[in-house]
């Protein structure tokens, strides 16, 4: 156990090499499309809406498709069945989501510049982290507004989850949910972060520090 300790120490003190590096910039790099793409679009369809209402989730803000329209209509429908409304304002992630992924591009920097395995061990983890936290969040929201339906409500609907990946059927709605430009952006950048690790742990290998004395 403590040999297998030293190697890890060995490892996180290894400082990056070029190539790890780079890839510390691209991460940075590849979280600029969060703040100009949409993470995600849902389209739905159904008999009276042939082309589609169409709704793009961005990391800081709701836009409908046909000039903004698209989200009137679909608040609209909500109001039959007892949904609430879509109101950017309603998320509390389009509070925080934005600042976060700049502190996460300027971490990148920092190890870059810092250059040790173990930065980049720490925002790794962190970024692993950070985004397994923001898809729960994200489900968990289309969840509260699928089952907090008004008791009133004109129409009676069963309580729904919508999609978060591909299809689904909800009522006369034929409901398509994908990631975009900005959640593969933000994908492209843990690849990233993955790479400079296995780089750095080639290196590693292939030329080993003196263990301490």
């Amino acid at each position: 156990m403590r040999e297998l300790i030293e190697k890890a120490n060995q490892f996180l003190d290894v400082p990056l090499g070029v190539g790890s590096r780079l890839m510390l910039i691209v991460a940075f790099l590849c979280l600029v499309p969060t703040y100009v793409f949409p993470l995600y679009k849902m389209t739905m369809f159904a008999p009276q809406y042939q082309e589609g209402l169409h709704l793009d989730i961005y990391s800081y803000k709701l836009v409908g498709g046909n000039d903004g329209q698209d989200i009137t209509e679909i608040n609209v429908l909500n109001h039959y069945i007892g949904m609430r409304d879509l109101a950017t304002e309603d998320f509390t992630e389009f509070k925080w989501l934005p600042f976060v992924i700049g502190i996460f591009g300027l971490l990148f920097l920092r190890a870059a510049v810092m250059g040790k395995t173990a930065h980049l061990v720490d925002v790794l983890v962190l970024y692993v982290y950070f985004g397994a936290f923001a898809l729960w969040s994200f489900g968990y929201k289309m969840y509260q507004y699928g089952h907090n339906l008004d008791p009133k409500a004109a129409v009676k609907v069963a309580p729904f989850m919508p999609p978060m990946f591909g299809y689904k059927q909800l009522a006369n709605f034929e409901v398509y949910s994908y990631p975009q430009l900005g959640s593969y952006a933000l994908g492209a950048a843990a690849a990233a972060l993955l790479l400079a690790l296995a780089m750095t742990w080639r290196q590693w290998r292939r030329e080993p520090p003196p263990a301490a004395e």
